[in-house]
């Protein structure tokens, strides 16, 4: 095959054989200059996911030294108190007492408790609060109160978390 190339090239004349070599210079060129071209649009898009991706690995080492923080926290113990108590004392605690309507024990660990009209900022960090003694929310109703803007009545079923 090489010896069938090289005939091939012999054959042709002196001006063609100056055009034919021009012309693959040319090509080459034009070859390098697309691919120049084709690995810097690629460089420059990966450079932008880098930035991206250092910005998530950031985000995950701190989400990881707080999750090794909770780790090692000692587990909250729940309040052995009575639910019901619980509830009523962190409702005074709070000044929701005047708002509470009642709080009934439906069993040793659910509570279902009443508010008139209660501000939603107040009742909001009251259950917060009371997420803090290991006492969740399990349903709610909150209907907002047409009279006075801010003010909500709340019916809402209180469980204690069950230890793990």
């Amino acid at each position: 095959m090489k010896d069938s190339l090289v005939k091939l090239w012999e054959s042709r004349s002196p001006r063609e054989r100056t055009i034919i070599a021009a012309a693959g210079v040319v090509l080459c060129i034009v070859i390098y200059v697309v691919l120049v071209q084709t690995a810097t649009r690629a460089r420059l898009q990966l450079r932008g996911s880098v930035s991206a991706l250092r910005a998530q690995v950031s985000s995950l080492e701190q989400q990881a030294v707080e999750l090794e923080r909770v780790r090692a926290a000692p587990p909250l113990l729940a309040s052995q108190t009575d639910l019901r108590s619980l509830v009523q004392a962190e409702a005074a605690a709070a000044g929701l007492s005047r708002s509470l309507v009642s709080v009934d024990a439906l069993d040793a660990n659910q509570v279902a408790v009443v508010f008139g009209a209660v501000p939603f900022s107040d009742w909001h960090h009251w259950i917060v609060g009371l997420q803090l003694q290991q006492v969740r929310l399990d349903a709610c109703r909150i209907e907002a109160m047409s009279t006075t803007p801010g003010l909500v009545s709340v019916t809402a079923t209180l469980v204690r978390a069950k230890p793990k």
